[in-house]
This record gives structure tokens, sequence and C-alpha cells, in this order.
């Protein structure tokens, strides 16, 4: 007799089963420990300082580098200015000594500049390669000359330089003319005022009546005590 054979079943045999349950497990594990490294509130704190480490060195590392850069942009500026200031030389020799209202020096700092007096500066563009000569007016900073050639600039310069001495010449002269530097003239050395001859007879007439006039009240007074003394203390 036979032995009767086991139907087929139609679902998966327990052995495949269970490896997919594990496999499944694994998959789960892997995902929740990616999205834990990627979601800072769920990431471990000795992580979170290691980043915030690495951030702030790299954050260092970056700003060394951008001073640094700044730093050679602003030197590199410098040496532009000085060498303006080198070809101006020769206009500035030219200027007389007693005129003290230039004072041309390169101004280091955020900004460089070449100061040729209190409201006259040279500073590079934008740029770092064209030269901008400014002035401060009362009506704000205008704009003189803007060009990348130092010639351009050094006759705008010279230009500038001619005005300020005819400015110059023209409030001394009018500071003269208002009295300003002739007052100071005329204290430093007072003018003799001549007196006429009439005045000075005039004077001497008016000395010679107060001379009879002090003599005969004088006399007046010798002739009444003389009177006094004879009458009331006789001899």
């Amino acid at each position: 007799m036979e032995e009767p054979v086991p139907a087929p079943t139609d679902g998966p045999r327990p052995s495949l089963l269970r490896k997919a349950a594990s496999e499944r497990l694994s998959v789960a594990a892997a995902a929740e420990e990616v999205s834990g490294r990627h979601d800072p509130a769920k990431a471990a704190p000795e992580q979170r300082m290691a980043n915030l480490t690495v951030a702030l060195r790299r954050a260092r590392i970056e700003n060394a580098e951008h001073s640094a850069a700044l730093a050679d942009l602003r030197a590199a500026e410098i040496v532009r200015l000085e060498l303006l200031a080198d070809a101006l030389a020769p206009v500035l020799a030219q200027i007389p000594p007693d005129v003290d209202i230039f004072d041309v020096a390169v101004s280091p700092g955020e900004r460089p500049r070449l100061f040729l007096d209190q409201i006259g500066f040279v500073e590079m563009d934008r740029d770092r390669r064209s030269y901008r000569f400014l002035q401060d007016t009362r009506h704000g900073r205008i704009t003189l000359c803007e060009s990348a050639d130092i010639d351009e600039i050094v006759d705008a310069a010279t230009h500038y330089i001619a005005h300020r001495l005819i400015e110059r010449e023209k409030a001394l002269a009018i500071d003269y003319a208002s009295g300003g530097a002739a007052k100071v003239v005329r204290e430093a050395a007072p003018e003799k005022k001549a007196v006429p001859t009439r005045d000075k007879a005039f004077a001497a007439f008016l000395f010679v009546i107060e001379f009879l006039g002090s003599a005969a009240f004088f006399g007046l007074l010798a002739i009444i005590g003389l009177w006094a003394y004879r009458t009331y203390f006789p001899a």
C-alpha cells in the first residue's frame, strides 16, 4: 500500500519567511541609522560637537584667507598711491615755500587715500586699478577726475593746485582790502600825526595864561597874608 504524498502548499517555506523578515529588519535598521545621521535631533552629541569643531576650523581658515586677500589689496592700493605721489613730487617742488595749505601724504587705513590738502584727495576705484580724484565742497563730495592713467591724474592734480593757489591769493587780497591785514600793519607801526602850527601857538598861549593866573593868585594870597599879619599881630 502506497503512502500518501503530502499536498503542496501555496505559501512560501518557513526558511524563506525567516530570511525575508531578517532582511526587512536589517534594511529598517540601516534606514534608521541613515535618518539619525542626517537628522540633528537624532544625532549623537559627540558627532554634533565634531561637526561644529570642523565648521569653526573651516570658518577660521576662510576668514584668514579673506583677511589676507584684503591686506594684499590694501597694500597694492598704497603702492599705487605712492607711485602717484612720486609723480606729483616735481609739481609740489614748485609751490612757494610760504604756502602751507598743501600736505601731501598717503593715509593708510580701510580705504587708503593720497591727500593733497584738507579737502582734496585721491583714492582707488572699486576695480583697484583706476584713480579717483575727489574734493569735499559745501555741497558735498564731487569727482574732479577719474582715470586709470596716472598722467591724467597728475594733470588734474596740477590744475587743482594752481586753482588753490589763486584762491589763496584772492583770500589774502580780500582780507587786506577789508582791513584785516591792513589793520594789523597799522597796529604794528602806528603813524605819527603832524600837529599843525596854529595848534602849537594856541597851546603856548594857554600855558602863558595859566602861568600868569597862577602868579597873580599866589601874589594875592601873599598880600592878604601880609595884611592879616600886620593887623592881628602888631609890632
